[in-house]
């Protein structure tokens, strides 16, 4: 996967736009799950992607370095160089002050390869320092979205779940009509009812045996009554 493919992928999912998929999706809880997988492995490789790139950076920047530090040392080397031949030839060596200064071209030849090398390095060092940058940028916006994803899809689930106990409790209270002759309420109502009823029954029948028995008893005190009143009268006779 090139560096180019995988920043066009981290910019398209880092400016994606939830709630709009949201709303297009049959089944939001199940596209949700799918995207928190999907910006999870995309996540993966992009972070892959960015470690190689930063690494390969640091490999043109060291290489950029050496060739800059290699520039300035050869460029040295020709100053010493030609200092040297300078010193000879004024002490009347020319052959040997020529030998120095041949040495002063080739380590000006050197340098100016390496600055050849350092000059040529310095766009693509850029070029790859502004993608490194950009992959960053859209591996943080990803995460962002991933956090974000993850509590949209924990929301969904919370209200589906309050969704679902509500309408449970709505079929439980729909299940029980107080009104309903058939209705487990009504028929334990009924039933209380006929206990009810049962009782009075029992009160009143006890009740009807008392005043049974308190008639019987007045019935007994009048014969009494009659039977002394009429010894009475034989013993005033």
């Amino acid at each position: 996967m090139t560096k180019q493919t995988i920043l066009g992928r981290v910019t398209q999912l880092a400016k994606a736009n939830i709630n709009a998929l949201l709303d297009q999706a049959e089944d939001p809880q199940k596209m949700l799950d799918q995207l928190i997988r999907d910006y999870t492995s995309n996540i993966s490789e992009a972070e892959q992607a960015v470690a190689a790139t930063i690494g390969n950076l640091r490999l043109m920047e060291q290489d950029h370095r050496e060739d800059v530090a290699a520039a300035q040392e050869w460029g040295g080397k020709a100053l010493a160089a030609s200092r040297k031949a300078d010193e000879l030839r004024a002490g009347g060596s020319g052959p040997e002050a020529d030998k120095f200064d041949n040495l002063a071209k080739i380590a000006l030849g050197r340098q100016l390869q390496s600055e050849k090398e350092a000059r040529t390095a310095e766009p693509t060092i850029a070029a790859q320092t502004e993608v490194v940058e950009k992959l960053k940028s859209g591996l943080d916006q990803m995460k962002a979205k991933l956090t974000e994803l993850k509590s949209k899809r924990d929301e969904l689930v919370a209200r589906a779940k309050s969704a679902q106990a509500q309408n449970q409790m709505m079929d439980s209270v729909k299940s029980i009509d107080v009104l309903d002759p058939t209705s487990e309420i009504s028929r334990f109502e009924d039933k209380v009812r006929r206990e009810e009823a049962r009782a009075l029954g029992k009160q009143e029948l006890a009740a009807s045996s008392l005043d049974a028995q308190f008639e019987q008893l007045d019935a007994l005190g009048d014969s009494a009554e009659v039977e002394a009143r009429l010894a009475a009268l034989k013993t005033s006779a």
